[in-house]
């Protein structure tokens, strides 16, 4: 009898703790057909670009990106900024010289850097850390309804697709926040897909190399697949064919 009160007891303690941890987003993750996608995907450097003048505008203010070097704005497959940009570009921020014991200019071989702000998420890995990472950054940013409540001393926002239906992050994104140098419309919708691309280039940014290296892979196992099958043939033909 004890054992049947324990089990019940550790089965409704179960679905309890499960629908209390299972109130996910209220809204759905919207699908959008980024070039990256599929086996033969790739990113769109102009995109990328664009990505970047919307992090360095509006998000690194508060969000790092400590694990990309200023030098990879310029690789292969990623925004590719000519050398002279990338310098230009790191200039703009002062980085701490523990040599100098003092601050610097920043140069292409530095890193980003941390976040600036408390308790504001170092975003080089927000795309790999979620399934559908890009997805679900861009259509963060799109889900804000303009609500707000205070709560334990903290001001939450309203934001239909964050667990709950409230975030601590204001809504950083409005439309028309960047003034694109491409002559692209800058939408909210734009803005937010193109810096959800960025921020998935930063946490994979060999994305085109390593799709690049898969199918030539895959091209070759079929070649020697082919010569394996006739060498194969060739060698075993005089004993198939001889009589017993």
């Amino acid at each position: 009898m004890k054992k049947i009160i324990t089990f019940w007891i550790f089965l409704i303690s179960f679905f309890v703790n499960n629908a209390a941890f299972s109130a996910g987003p209220t809204g759905k993750i919207e699908n959008i057909d980024f070039s990256f996608e599929g086996v033969f995907g790739t990113y769109d450097k102009n995109q990328l670009q664009r990505g970047l003048q919307v992090f360095t505008e509006v998000c690194a203010g508060c969000h790092g990106l400590k694990h990309v070097a200023y030098r990879n704005l310029g690789d292969p497959g990623g925004p590719e900024l000519p050398p002279e940009q990338v310098k230009a570009y790191a200039a703009q921020f002062d980085i701490y010289d523990p040599e100098l014991d003092d601050e610097r200019s920043a140069i292409p071989s530095d890193y980003f850097g941390d976040s600036m702000v408390e308790n504001a998420p170092n975003l080089s890995l927000m795309a790999k850390a979620r399934v559908k990472g890009p997805e679900y950054i861009a259509t963060l940013l799109r889900s804000y309804n303009e609500e707000e409540k205070e709560q334990a001393g903290s001001v939450l926002y309203g934001n239909k697709l964050y667990p709950g239906g409230w975030i601590a992050m204001a809504q950083p994104l409005w439309g028309d926040d960047v003034e694109y140098m491409d002559g692209t419309e800058a939408s909210l919708e734009q803005q937010a897909e193109d810096v959800a691309a960025f921020l998935m280039w930063a946490a994979e940014p060999k994305l085109n190399v390593r799709k690049e290296t898969g199918f030539r892979a895959v091209l070759l196992l079929m070649l020697l697949s082919v010569l394996l099958y006739f060498t194969n043939k060739k060698l075993w033909a005089p004993y198939k064919n001889k009589k017993a």
